[in-house]
């Protein structure tokens, strides 16, 4: 990809983003945020995190940056930006907000936002150990391969679902977050990757948060 492609492809995730009115599902659950960080490089990347092992809930598994709301975070790009700079040293000022995708439901019974945004490329990132183990970065356009794309078939409550996945080297791109990588591709670069998740429905909830 040449650096006109590069250009094109964040001039265009950025216009799709900025006329996009994102879900929002009816529900009084707790609210949380993640950032999907693109790092503003010639060849841009999308930033990852490992949750630690130890952690009591999504122990090992891949996720964008993020957390619950806070009662004094002001709005859900707050909490976006806040959990960014405690889980992976990411100043809020290295970080110019692009737009939302829509809400989904996570299986603890959260309302999670993504927000999207462009962060600088001398960033010093540096993980949370008490929280994560491993930061990592995958170039955008690795999603747009079909041949790195994998599906899942998962049943629940007499229902199939066929969910997204990636595998990038030793890290497995799944759940939630696939969810939200896949609507965010859809939205902004045609991926056109199918996508039924029982994510979208405000009753989804497997476990309390």
């Amino acid at each position: 990809m040449d650096a006109t492609e590069v250009a094109m492809m964040l001039n265009q995730v950025e216009e799709r983003l900025k006329d996009y009115q994102p879900r929002k599902i009816d529900t009084q659950l707790p609210e949380a945020a993640v950032l999907i960080p693109i790092t503003n490089t010639p060849e841009p990347e999308l930033v990852f995190t490992r949750r630690a092992t130890h952690m009591s809930t999504h122990s090992g598994e891949v996720a964008f940056p993020g957390g619950k709301r806070d009662p004094s975070d002001s709005d859900l790009i707050h909490t976006a930006l806040r959990e960014s700079l405690e889980e992976i040293n990411l100043p809020p000022e290295n970080v110019r907000i692009i737009g939302q995708t829509g809400s989904v439901i996570s299986r603890f019974g959260l309302e999670v936002t993504p927000v999207v945004g462009i962060m600088e490329a001398h960033s010093p990132l540096r993980p949370n150990m008490a929280e994560l183990d491993r930061i990592f970065r995958v170039p955008l356009s690795y999603f747009l391969e079909k041949e790195n794309l994998t599906f899942n078939h998962w049943k629940m409550r007499n229902q199939d679902y066929k969910m997204p996945s990636f595998y990038y080297g030793e890290y497995l791109i799944w759940g939630l977050t696939a969810v939200m990588l896949v609507e965010f591709l859809n939205i902004t670069l045609d991926a056109g990757i199918p996508l039924n998740a029982p994510h979208f429905n405000r009753h989804f909830t497997l476990q309390k948060a």
